[in-house]
């Protein structure tokens, strides 16, 4: 194919191969892009939410210790004065327990969990972004390498014209008119030329950002048609069911739901319990013991009766709040609906695109061959000449653009229906499971240092 053919130029670059195939630049990409990083460390933290929230079924346990330094004088009735200094401490160890309090903390913990779950998919489309993007920018440098040998070749094709037009006008066959004609031709080619290098650059540099290194050679890159769905009314489907921003949506409004449950427990009673361990100790041995121990267990019983409205404006503010996070979900679905007939008609127009510049550049070539033919025949001036010349550097730049395009469009795609995904592509990359870290702070009882060390 042309189009297989345009993008796959010859490509150099200085310094060494850093990511030769698309497969492996989304590997790395996977693996250090500071945004998807980000949002894991996020997503972490969020995961301790669940802890917090199951504290509040486990007891208190606090330790109090509180000494005493007391200075006595005393004025005897003959005029002495007594001096004593009495030292002393007294040390508790209490322990409370919430045994009710309007199943606030079952709710609370639930809440943690959902959130948990629209973190997850916040971050699965996050990944999904950044895949994005790294075809994008590997995409975007290709086409630009391509481009940038287009306009070197053409620059190629107009030197050598404006030489051979220089000769035929030491020979009279051509008129200075000519000759003006292909400097300025020229002087647009080593123009084209260096916009296209300067947009190569910026590409270049696009891609370090994303990818987390500079390009080398890179390889030309396929669509992954065979990932996407057969219809625009199965993309739909799909974006519907496992797009992470819909999902995300929904555990909102799990969310939401718990938060009316948290706050409608204000309004039961709370029981509580403590029990302890007092010791008191002294130096004063006027009160015939150096001090004394005791134990207590003791309950507590409160039952809210008025709070001023507090409870109440809490309650109505939580079920405004899922009214939004519903409002919220439809907004997202249509949305999402939206974005997948977009990216399926403009997948579809990215192969149209294609098939006509590949028709453009087999004919303009015919036609560039034919009219060098005819112009040393003496049929056709050297201005339908580079004309036609130009018109075959368009094509060529056209088909170029139009394979990139296509090969984003279809990653694109994928991205709508949410399966833009290091497994779904199948990357050779260890993955990262966020449920590991959570099982492994979900129930932990105490410990300063998160899973890794920190």
């Amino acid at each position: 194919m042309l189009g297989l053919t345009a993008l796959a130029l010859v490509l150099t670059a200085a310094g060494p191969t850093h990511a030769d195939t698309l497969q492996a630049a989304l590997v790395r990409a996977y693996q250090t892009n500071p945004v998807l990083n980000a949002e894991r460390a996020r997503q972490r933290g969020t995961d301790e939410d669940v802890s917090i929230a199951l504290s509040g079924y486990r007891p208190q346990i606090a330790a109090a210790l509180s000494p005493s330094l007391i200075a006595l004088r005393n004025l005897t009735p003959a005029g002495d004065t007594q001096r004593a200094t009495l030292r002393g401490y007294t040390a508790q160890v209490t322990i409370n327990q919430v045994l009710f309090n309007g199943f606030r903390t079952g709710n609370q913990v639930r809440q943690a969990e959902s959130q948990v779950q629209s973190g997850r998919e916040a971050l699965r489309g996050v990944e999904q972004s950044v895949l994005l993007d790294a075809v994008t920018a590997y995409m975007s440098v290709v086409a630009n390498q391509s481009l940038v040998e287009a306009q070197r070749a053409n620059v190629t094709f107009l030197r050598e014209t404006l030489g051979t037009t220089r000769k035929r006008l030491d020979a009279g066959d051509v008129t200075p008119t000519d000759v003006a004609q292909a400097e300025a031709r020229l002087a647009r080619g080593n123009a084209d030329l260096n916009s296209a290098e300067v947009n190569l650059a910026i590409a270049q540099a696009t891609y370090e950002q994303v990818i987390g290194a500079p390009p080398g050679r890179l390889a030309a890159a396929e669509p992954i048609d065979r990932l996407l769905p057969r219809g625009r009314a199965e993309a739909v489907s799909l974006a519907r069911r496992e797009n992470p921003a819909v999902k995300g949506a929904q555990f909102d409004i799990d969310v939401s739901q718990y938060a009316i449950k948290i706050a409608e427990g204000a309004l039961y009673p709370t029981l509580t319990a403590q029990a302890g361990l007092q010791s008191n100790r002294n130096t004063d041995t006027t009160l015939g013991s150096k001090g004394t121990d005791q134990a207590f267990l003791t309950g507590s019983l409160q039952v809210p009766i008025y709070d001023g409205g507090q409870a109440a404006a809490q309650v109505r503010q939580s079920k405004e709040v899922l009214t939004q996070a519903r409002i919220v979900l439809d907004r997202v679905r249509t949305q999402t609906d939206t974005a997948a007939v977009a990216a399926w008609v403009t997948h579809e127009g990215a192969k149209i695109a294609v098939s006509a510049a590949e028709a453009e550049v087999r004919a303009g070539t015919i036609a560039l061959q034919g009219v060098q033919r005819e112009a040393q025949a003496g049929q056709r001036t050297t201005l339908e000449v580079l004309n036609s010349q130009q018109d075959l550097t368009q094509a060529r730049s056209r088909l170029i653009l139009a394979q990139r395009d296509r090969v984003v469009a279809s990653y694109t795609l994928l991205s709508t229906i949410g399966r833009l995904d290091h497994k779904t592509l199948a990357l050779a990359t260890p993955s990262y499971e966020p449920q590991v870290h959570y099982q492994q702070v979900r129930d932990a009882w105490h410990g300063l240092r998160t899973p890794d060390g920190k």
